[in-house]
């Protein structure tokens, strides 16, 4: 490891708004439009040269806290508060590997966060982005991709976080992470999407883009899936006969995973809807092709007892639940065979976590697994560090959404399109005055991401954003 140390100096927060398309039903909460927000820090390393790095990420309700008691805007609120104790706490740590300056402020920001009533999962979000905007500027200093970063532990990590992973030799892991050129895109089915071109009749957008699953097959030629269940049985069960009749026209195998958005209460209703769909002919094969379960148990029960009878049947994994470093471990005592990466979650806790899986597939081949979600990143920086964290822990198919309930670049400015556009020609398309996302034969491209810095080479206009409201932590 020959890690560079460096200091935060600066960080600042910008905001954009973001309207969708189409409605984006999941859990509790039917998203039409949110903030996007960006992170732009300044580092300086021990030689003394400065630089920045950006990152960014959807403002999303009802997910981080999803308490009916908050609006939007209070969740909103929520997450520009962790992001200002973030900042706080990095400008206050001095100097460091950029590990060991997040490693020493995780428990202290979670501790702070939780003292002003924000839950792990918020806590994450704010250290996350700017965990993600230290990184891409070193990068960028350096002229390094994330991917030889991480490959030469540039970063420093080690097992500072995870008592669990003492003595592993965090190079020699690192060391034999790989980008792959290329990753399927499993397309989220929302709550409220509709499945065929007929249920949209009267009520088109009409932008020429896919309007329901069956347009989106047709359109993207997607093989891998995510389904999203409500936690009524009968209803979640009809909802999915629809979806396979859409998905068994694919003369293809395709793949599934079910989400269960934490609303279910225990692991018997879970198990419940599991053999009911065992019994419905309509669903032979969407069955078949199902490759986890995500967290289908609310968070608060979620850890309080087994799942292990119903995973080792099919995998169920943790998402919600995944508030610290911590959780993996203590999921997998209860039968959790996977975790999530998103993001928003933290790029370290990803590492680390894929660094446990390797750890203990080396006793039970095959048994645990990560999976790479998304919480609609939108074009751009945020879809971008996305992906290029998830190539790194070795996913093959993300849950990619954001390009299909918001159309692409549209109301971003025309410079800052062109801009990356031209750094990214793999990953983005021109479509009339737009820049969209790229999805050919279901697969995303992804060779533009290694460039100096987290995967996003060109620099959004800041000039174009609004500065994020003062949040009182």
């Amino acid at each position: 490891m020959n890690a560079p140390k460096l200091k935060l100096l600066a960080a600042d927060f910008f905001e954009r708004p973001v309207k969708l398309r189409l409605p984006f039903r999941f859990g509790v909460v039917t998203l039409t439009e949110a903030p996007q927000v960006f992170v732009r820090a300044r580092i300086r390393l021990a030689d003394g040269r400065e630089g920045d790095g950006v990152s960014a990420e959807m403002l999303a309700p009802k997910w981080f806290d999803k308490s009916p008691a908050l609006t939007n805007e209070q969740n909103f609120d929520q997450l520009r508060q962790s992001l200002a104790l973030a900042r706080d706490a990095l400008l206050a740590a001095g100097a460091g590997t950029p590990f060991a300056l997040s490693a020493a402020v995780d428990a202290p920001h979670h501790d702070a966060c939780s003292a002003i009533g924000l839950n792990g999962l918020v806590a994450s979000f704010g250290l996350a982005l700017l965990d993600r905007t230290i990184i891409d500027a070193l990068g960028r200093l350096e002229g390094l991709s994330v991917f030889t970063m991480v490959r030469e532990n540039r970063l420093g990590m080690n097992a500072a976080t995870a008592a669990d992973l003492q003595g592993l030799d965090f190079d020699k892991l690192l060391s034999s992470l790989r980008a792959a050129p290329s990753v399927h895109a499993r397309h989220t089915v929302g709550l409220v999407d509709a499945l065929t071109r007929a249920e949209t009749q009267g009520k088109r957008v009409n932008d020429d883009l896919p309007e329901s699953l069956e347009e989106v097959v047709a359109s993207y030629g997607h093989r891998y899936f995510k389904l999203k269940v409500a936690g009524q049985i009968e209803a979640d069960i009809e909802r999915l006969c629809g979806i396979a009749a859409v998905l068994d026209t694919i003369a293809e195998p395709y793949y599934a995973t079910l989400d269960g958005n934490e609303q279910y209460r225990d692991i018997g209703e879970v198990d419940a809807l599991w053999r009911r769909m065992a019994e419905e002919p309509r669903l032979a094969r969407l069955r078949s092709s199902v490759l986890f379960i995500e967290q289908p148990i609310v968070r608060d029960r979620a850890l309080s007892a087994p799942v292990t009878s119903l995973s080792e049947e099919v995998p169920i994994e943790i998402d919600e639940s995944d508030a610290d470093v911590t959780v993996f471990p203590r999921a997998r005592a209860l039968g959790y065979r996977g975790i999530s990466s998103k993001s928003c979650k933290g790029f370290y806790r990803a590492l680390i976590n894929r660094a446990r899986i390797e750890k203990w597939n080396a006793g039970e081949p095959g048994r645990y697994f990560m999976s790479a979600e998304d919480l609609t990143t939108q074009a751009g920086v945020a879809v971008q560090q996305d992906l290029a964290l998830a190539t790194l822990i070795g996913a093959t198919h993300i849950e990619r959404n954001g390009h299909h309930y918001v159309d692409g670049m549209t109301r971003i400015p025309s410079a800052e399109r062109e801009a990356f556009l031209a750094a990214h020609p793999d990953l983005y398309h021109r479509a009339g005055d737009n820049v969209r996302l790229t999805i050919r034969d279901g697969v995303i491209a992804l060779g533009s991401l290694d460039t100096p810095g987290l995967g996003v080479g060109a620099m959004p206009d800041f000039t174009t954003m609004m500065l994020s409201p003062r949040i009182a932590a």
